[in-house]
């Protein structure tokens, strides 16, 4: 009988691993995932360029409440503007004409 406790205490004592050690290979596991989900939303919206460090890429985003954003990357750097719908005035000169198509498209033509 002693032989059999002693054997018993012997295995549980050789099996002394800390529980949460798995928690950082989950922890691993997720970055990795949330990587290739980064990665598949930019191929599946054709938006590479914004990870290409030599491109330019602009974005117009309009937001549920009306606001419009216009986001510009040049190369490494990238600059968010706010477009407002209040009227402006000042002295320029006229620089072409914007004709809006029967599809929705808008044809600028320069003078």
């Amino acid at each position: 009988m002693r032989y059999m406790n002693r054997h018993r205490f012997s295995r549980i004592g050789e099996h002394n691993e800390d529980p949460l050690s798995g928690v950082a290979n989950l922890f691993d596991a997720s970055i990795v995932f949330i990587v290739a989900m980064m990665l598949a939303l930019f191929s599946a919206w054709n938006m590479m360029d914004l990870l290409d460090p030599n491109s330019e890429v602009t974005i117009a985003k309009k937001s549920a409440d009306g606001h419009v954003e216009v986001l510009t990357k040049k190369g490494s750097e990238i600059k968010v503007s706010k477009v407002s719908d209040k009227p402006l005035s000042g002295s320029g000169k006229r620089l072409g004409t914007a004709y809006q198509l029967p599809d929705g498209k808008v044809v600028y033509v320069p003078e």
